[in-house]
């Protein structure tokens, strides 16, 4: 399913996809010391971890190697992951046979999330070069006790993509745990983070070219977007500095990434900027966004018949993919 811009020109264009995805629980089989990573459902396993692990990182890959495809005829040129434990996972990751002559780089910092839950950026480096990278911290304290909650950095990644120069931001919010009411402020904290991290780049271009994507926790509807970010989900009403999301439609239309309780939500999204969305195909621009939701990411049988297939459940590793399906954005710009 897609929202889409229509392009009325009568031209050919080079088609590219930027892409996002939440990995579930990529974690090695080794006990890092300073982070609660025994936690993850690969520690607690028993046994054949290493089995586990191999067939965790293919099956990743299979994924990835497949978004976009039909139509680019290459995976993403540029891919935003969410839930990985640390940089050797996402070198294990795109050193997969189904991902090696992709010839992928990695852009990724360990941030203070308390069980080592990090986000980072794969990209093509046939395609995208960074120029600057960068990490923000969220600082978030228990209402209670006053004590720091340590969670996921805001990963700034910006680039040419092309000789076009493109702002990325990687996100994984505070999660809805103890209810949506109850953590609604930690994602508003999180959403005025991101939204000092876009006011910046645009106090130095306010035509910047800013992409933000991630696993959000909140659907497009919710404050976090609605009121502090002012996401619009319809493209005449995004004003110069405003934001455009593409997947509220998609989320009014009955869509979702995730689902919990029979009830779909659309945590992960792409966001982007104005100058984005302009009709002058000469540099890269906004074409359509979509869930990859194909069928082999989805539950056939059984109580979550219907949800996406993921890795790990009460009886361990299913064989699975995800607890989300990934979501992309088709950019594209006119050939000379």
């Amino acid at each position: 399913m897609y929202s889409t811009l229509l392009c009325a020109q009568d031209k050919e264009f080079t088609i590219r996809t930027i892409a996002f995805y939440n990995l579930e629980n990529l974690f090695d089989v080794e006990n890092n010391p300073i982070t609660f990573d025994e936690s993850s459902p690969i520690m607690e396993l028993a046994e054949n971890r290493g089995d586990v692990y191999a067939m965790k990182v293919k099956n990743m890959a299979t994924v990835i190697s497949k978004i976009g495809f039909e139509t680019t005829n290459n995976a993403p040129v540029i891919l935003g992951v969410s839930e990985v434990e640390n940089h050797n996972v996402l070198e294990d990751l795109i050193n997969n046979e189904l991902l090696i002559k992709y010839d992928y780089g990695i852009v990724h910092f360990d941030s203070p999330d308390r069980r080592g839950i990090d986000v980072g950026l794969l990209y093509q480096k046939k395609y995208f070069t960074p120029t600057a990278t960068s990490s923000y911290v969220l600082h978030l304290k228990d209402e209670i006790t006053g004590k720091r909650i340590y969670t996921r950095d805001q990963l700034v990644v910006s680039g040419l993509l092309e000789h076009d120069l493109i702002h990325l931001i990687v996100n994984h919010w505070p999660s809805r745990r103890g209810g949506e009411t109850k953590s609604n402020s930690k994602r508003v904290a999180a959403a005025k983070l991101n939204k000092h991290i876009i006011d910046s780049l645009q106090t130095i271009n306010p035509y910047a070219k800013i992409i933000s994507m991630g696993d959000f926790n909140d659907d497009p509807t919710n404050e976090s977007f609605k009121t502090v970010l002012k996401t619009k989900k319809n493209i005449r009403k995004v004003a110069l500095k405003g934001i455009y999301n593409p997947m509220e439609q998609l989320y009014n239309n009955g869509f979702g990434t995730t689902a919990y309780r029979d009830k779909w939500s659309l945590f992960d999204q792409i966001l982007v900027t104005k100058p984005l969305l302009e009709p002058n195909f000469s540099s890269y621009r906004f074409y359509k966004a979509g869930i990859f939701n194909a069928q082999f990411l989805i539950t056939k049988t059984g109580t979550y018949k219907g949800y996406p297939f993921r890795s790990f459940g009460y009886e361990g590793f299913t064989n699975g993919y995800s607890d989300h399906f990934p979501v992309y954005i088709y950019v594209i710009r006119a050939k000379k």
